[in-house]
């Protein structure tokens, strides 16, 4: 088996053949993807079963189907964002055409979380792909049954020198963040996000991090609030929390406070089941390290609902909590848990001057039929992305570019900004020869007065 070193020079001397830049090229292995998904469903269902007991309706939706859509879309548009596209020309570049050409990076490294371990694996490698790239995989060790599933799937399809698949730990991420690569997009915490940040650096290599934070759902006084209570628990508890967008903490108006909360506790119930421990369907803690974590948390603050946990399946209830604040360690770092902080409010400014304090989320929801309301949160917040009236929805849409701000990441993907992610944006000028601008050159009598004229 060849050496990561050995991986990356097959892959920087295949990408130099100019194989990879054929449109035609690229549409033919984004289709050899589709199909081998498709193919592959049934095991990689089972392996996020093995691994993190999701259902497969949680699975396909949120792991496959939104993978399928993703090429599809890339499908139908790539010829279009390939094209060179023709720009203006300044009065100074009399006669010559300008145009920006997107060229792929070269050679990339796609890192992977646990929570979503094959769609935030392969996502970004629809984009890799659609924009003429080679690259080398690297899946969470935390998933091994994934991470196997995608090294043979990856392996079917692709020669090494094409597309590759390094599965390892932290060794193995390390020697892999040492090599020169064109181009790393990295999925994961925030505090390796900065090691990965960091060691890119070395080498000034572009970066693409989608990280995390402590999302925000606001839900005020005039908020439809059956609707809010049942997008809520949905948003906050797919997958058990472990999502990066999901609800971190939850700010209700004093005023629709209790009614709420019996809201929220009537849609676990319907969702999970009285007793969510029996519901061989939720999905579990990914190890006991971060079982043991959450369990912590359920000792800040006071219980409203759940709190209950099974650590032989690693499983915690969908549990809402109150009486916190921003000094206890649940408020301290994103929760990646089925566990909701319920904090209450009376003016939407101090919800705007709490958040203000704190890094700048990756996700922000709110809960309001007030247009003043949505227009004055909106604009008052920096955030990554977010819903008015509803969670997680805006990362499933093609035509919007997913990603944070600050602390919760930098850069963007999905549909074409997946593209734009592993493109680098040439320009050009083509100059005429038919004739030559010559007061541009310093031999020219009346240079600078034309040029002070002309650059104005």
């Amino acid at each position: 088996m060849p050496t990561i070193q050995e991986i990356l020079q097959l892959q920087r001397t295949y990408f130099f053949s100019g194989e990879t830049k054929s449109v035609d090229f690229r549409i033919q292995q984004l289709e050899k993807l589709r199909n081998a998904i498709n193919k592959y469903e049934t095991d990689i269902l089972g392996a996020l079963k093995k691994d993190l007991n999701k259902s497969e309706f949680e699975a396909y939706s949120s792991e496959i189907g939104m993978l399928l859509k993703e090429i599809s879309f890339t499908l139908k548009h790539l010829k279009k964002w390939t094209k060179p596209i023709r720009v203006k020309t300044a009065v100074t570049h009399f006669g010559s055409k300008s145009y920006i050409q997107s060229e792929p990076y070269g050679v990339c490294l796609i890192i992977a979380p646990w929570n979503y371990p094959f769609q935030l694996q392969i996502s970004p490698l629809v984009g890799a792909i659609a924009a003429g790239n080679c690259a080398i995989l690297k899946p969470s060790e935390l998933t091994p049954t994934v991470s196997k599933v995608i090294s043979k799937l990856i392996g079917e399809i692709y020669e090494e020198r094409y597309v590759a698949v390094v599965e390892g730990g932290v060794e193995v991420s390390q020697v892999l963040l040492e090599q020169d690569f064109d181009k790393i997009f990295f999925t994961g915490s925030v505090n390796v996000g900065k090691i990965v940040m960091e060691a890119a650096s070395k080498k000034l290599i572009p970066v693409t991090l989608e990280l995390g934070g402590k999302s925000p759902a606001i839900v005020d006084e005039s908020a439809n609030l059956e609707l809010a209570a049942k997008r809520i628990v949905w948003g906050k508890f797919t997958n058990a929390g472990q999502t990066c967008i999901a609800p971190d903490y939850l700010y209700i108006h004093q005023r629709v406070r209790v009614e709420l909360i019996m809201k929220i506790k009537k849609y676990i119930d319907e969702f999970y089941g009285a007793n969510p421990l029996e519901n061989p369907e939720i999905t579990h803690i990914v190890n006991m390290n971060h079982f043991q974590r959450l369990s912590r948390y359920l000792e800040d603050g006071r219980i409203i609902t759940g709190g209950k946990k099974d650590e032989g399946s690693l499983s915690i209830e969908p549990t809402l909590i109150d009486q916190v604040g921003w000094s206890d360690p649940v408020m301290q770092e994103e929760i990646f848990g089925p566990i909701l902080p319920v904090m209450e409010y009376d003016s939407i400014d101090q919800v705007i001057h709490d958040v203000r304090k704190y890094p700048k989320p990756l996700a922000l929801y709110l809960f309001s039929e007030s247009v003043e309301q949505q227009r004055h949160v909106m604009d008052s917040l920096t955030f990554g992305g977010g819903c008015i009236n509803d969670t997680l929805v805006h990362v499933a849409s093609p035509y919007l570019p997913f990603g944070g701000v600050g602390e919760s990441g930098t850069g963007s993907y999905h549909g074409k900004a997946s593209f734009d992610a592993f493109s680098h944006q040439k320009s050009i000028v083509k100059q005429t020869n038919r004739f030559d601008i010559n007061f541009r050159y310093p031999s020219h009598k009346y240079g600078l007065k034309i040029m002070k004229k002309v650059l104005k």
